[in-house]
């Protein structure tokens, strides 16, 4: 038996009858995972970014419902409702990017035990589609897959781009490791950041969700990221770079204002994906699922599109 886990509904304005449940992880790492079901012609596992938590995504979990799918969401360790990993529990932190990878097999066997309709297709924005791309390289039960700015690399700064990797691997056992990444503190981004000032949505009525959303339930929230993270993932993203690409139906989108991820990453695997495509959104910033209601339909029609393709 699951034990259920609480979850904000009003705060999410996902479609009626959503649930949690924790998990553990083979580490023993709690993890909270949501499910907005009933969908008939499939379950989508939507892969978060970082600092994200499932009520994020309720709205995207309405859009999905009305094409006919369920949503899946599942807290990442150290961030959302799932157990955090330092002392300082807004910090964002991972001891290797590997260990999301544990997450990822709690989410599977889970939707296995639920006995969610199939078939499963994922959708990953920015970190999630670190951990998405880091999965397909292997053994999984996808069909197919929707990407939303995926994090294939860092935005490192242009000086020290070339030595990222060796940095990154000193990083890792310096005594700073746990110190908050240059230009990030103990407050979250949408904390600190005015609507006009922020790097992930156009739409203000999306940004004011957010922003209402932390308000509320601040335990939902994590702020800046642990230079052990920043190292961690640039590496993560230089391992996968050097990685033939898998062959599997898929659909990119990535924003014409894209400031978060760097886009030439993106460009590059896209451009060798068997049958993939890459959409660019003129005008969007990172968050095409917080961007207003005529761009996230094109993009939730294109994810349908794609997922019914591929029903098997």
């Amino acid at each position: 038996m699951i034990e259920e886990a609480p979850l904000f509904h009003a705060l999410a304005e996902g479609p009626a009858g959503g649930k949690a449940w924790w998990l553990t992880a083979s580490d023993g790492v709690r993890l909270r995972l949501t499910l907005w079901g009933g969908g008939a012609k499939g379950t989508v596992f939507l892969f978060a970014g970082r600092a994200e938590y499932a009520e994020k995504y309720g709205p995207a979990a309405a859009d999905l419902a009305a094409r006919g799918y369920g949503t899946l969401v599942i807290d990442w360790r150290g961030q959302g409702l799932s157990d955090r990993l330092i002392a300082d529990p807004v910090k964002g932190h991972v001891e290797k990017f590997s260990e999301y990878q544990r997450d990822v097999d709690a989410m599977l066997a889970a939707a296995a035990r639920l006995d969610l309709p199939r078939p499963w297709v994922v959708l990953a924005h920015s970190m999630g589609g670190t951990i998405a791309l880091r999965r397909l390289m292997g053994a999984h039960p996808f069909a197919a897959i929707a990407f939303s700015a995926p994090m294939w690399g860092v935005g490192l700064p242009r000086a020290i781009r070339p030595f990222g990797p060796m940095l990154s691997r000193m990083t890792r056992t310096s005594p700073f490791a746990l110190r908050y990444a240059p230009g990030w503190g103990p407050v979250s981004f949408v904390h600190r950041a005015g609507f006009h000032d922020n790097f992930l949505t156009t739409d203000p009525e999306m940004w004011t969700l957010l922003v209402r959303q932390v308000a509320k339930a601040p335990e939902l929230a994590i702020a800046g990221a642990s230079l052990h993270w920043v190292a961690e993932a640039v590496l993560e993203c230089r391992a996968l770079a050097a990685l033939p690409t898998p062959d599997l139906p898929c659909y990119c989108a990535l924003g014409s204002r894209e400031r978060i991820v760097p886009q030439e990453p993106v460009r590059t695997r896209m451009a060798s994906w068997p049958g993939g495509q890459l959409a660019l959104y003129d005008g969007a910033e990172h968050e095409v699922m917080m961007e207003g209601p005529a761009m996230r339909a094109r993009f939730y029609d294109a994810c349908a599109a794609l997922f019914e393709a591929n029903r098997g």
